[in-house]
């Protein structure tokens, strides 16, 4: 397996980080996150018709561009560097992934063009009130009722769940687990908004009292598709920690040479030198567990529940270990509202506990190894 990214990939990462340095800029993250939508609708429009991003994995006959997760990754890398606010995680790792994986030609049709032209925000509801990410344990039900169904239950945690405009709801009915879409204006469904220590990403709490759900795929075979949605998903969140993980060491490395104390760099410090170090071996360890997540994601092979749980372990403790000793380093400023640290502190925080967290991946790489 090759690690390298192709020239047209490195071309598609200057242009995003160009994207992002004009869009994104810690100003426009602190304006946003602390409205309740938490993205802007021009950006997210620019994104869609100039950059083509959210159909950036869609095959070209559902209005896509037909690249694949490791193009994704290199996206996803970036925005999680420059923590971007917006709906793409839970439009594009999630919802379209849960189309490609579950659904059939007709279903493909019918919802993935939306997601690709910007038009459509979707996402997926994935765990209820116990915070458990087993697809399999959801407390959400369907039953037929007429030509359809309808479902009950709550969903909790849910990316952007206030903010989407359809929302793919897996829930269990007389046959097993099922996907069913779901309109945001669905009659018997509410939606609140949670407070979360991470503002730059929104969740939600979904309730379901006999919400009109549309079948996708087959009833009663989305266990195998959604979990390998679920994995691409966890890939792809390495590949976000990675990049904020990379942007907190750079910070502290530049502030680290730039510091001056008793007459030197504090870089020039033993301790100091050593907690860089440290971040180092951690990013760098992190990108080629998210590598292999990322080719694995790609080649959909037998590696990728393996790849996927080792990725969003370590990665989710590397970028935890990386935005504490960022807020070190720094010292004093480090604690404070208005410099950046905490922002990226918060983000690594809640992006380890999002689809399971490093002792809940462990006991999944036990059991696909049979340890």
């Amino acid at each position: 397996m090759n690690f390298g990214f192709s020239e047209e990939q490195e071309e598609l990462r200057k242009m995003v980080r160009r994207f992002l340095e004009e869009k994104s800029p810690e100003s426009e993250v602190r304006r946003l996150m602390a409205t309740p939508e938490g993205y802007d609708a021009a950006v997210w429009e620019q994104m869609a018709n100039e950059l083509a991003l959210q159909g950036l994995g869609i095959p070209e006959q559902y209005g896509g561009q037909g690249f694949g997760p490791v193009e994704l990754y290199v996206v996803f890398e970036e925005m999680g560097a420059a923590l971007f606010c917006s709906p793409y995680f839970s439009s594009v790792a999630l919802a379209s992934n849960a189309v490609l994986l579950v659904g059939d030609d007709k279903d493909k049709a019918a919802y993935l063009p939306g997601i690709a032209s910007g038009d459509t925000i979707a996402t997926v509801t994935l765990t209820d009130d116990t915070g458990n990410w087993d697809l399999a344990s959801t407390s959400v039900t369907a039953k037929a009722s007429g030509e359809g169904f309808v479902l009950h239950g709550v969903a909790n945690y849910v990316t952007d769940g206030n903010l989407a405009t359809l929302i793919f709801v897996p829930a269990i009915s007389a046959k097993g687990l099922s996907l069913f879409a779901v309109s945001a204006d669905a009659r018997g469904l509410t939606r609140t908004g949670l407070a979360t220590m991470d503002q730059t990403r929104k969740q939600s709490r979904l309730e379901f009292d006999d919400v009109p759900g549309v079948l996708v795929g087959s009833e009663g075979q989305a266990l195998t598709g959604l979990t390998t949605m679920v994995q691409i998903a966890e890939s792809a969140l390495a590949a976000e920690q990675v990049g904020g993980a990379q942007r907190v060491l750079n910070n502290a490395v530049e502030y680290a040479k730039n510091r001056v104390q008793f007459g030197r760099p504090i870089g020039s410090f033993q301790a100091i030198k050593h907690k860089c170090a440290d971040m180092l071996l951690d990013v760098e360890s992190a990108k080629s567990a998210a590598y292999y997540a990322a080719w694995a994601s790609q080649e959909l092979n037998d590696e990728l529940p393996i790849a996927a749980s080792l990725a969003k372990s370590f990665c989710s403790e590397a970028y935890f270990h990386c935005a504490a000793e960022n807020i070190q380093i720094h010292g004093g400023i480090g604690f404070t509202w208005e410099h950046h640290a905490h922002l990226y502190f918060k983000r690594a925080k809640s992006s380890e506990l999002f689809l399971g967290d490093p002792a809940y991946h462990r006991e999944l790489l036990a059991q696909y190894l049979d340890i």
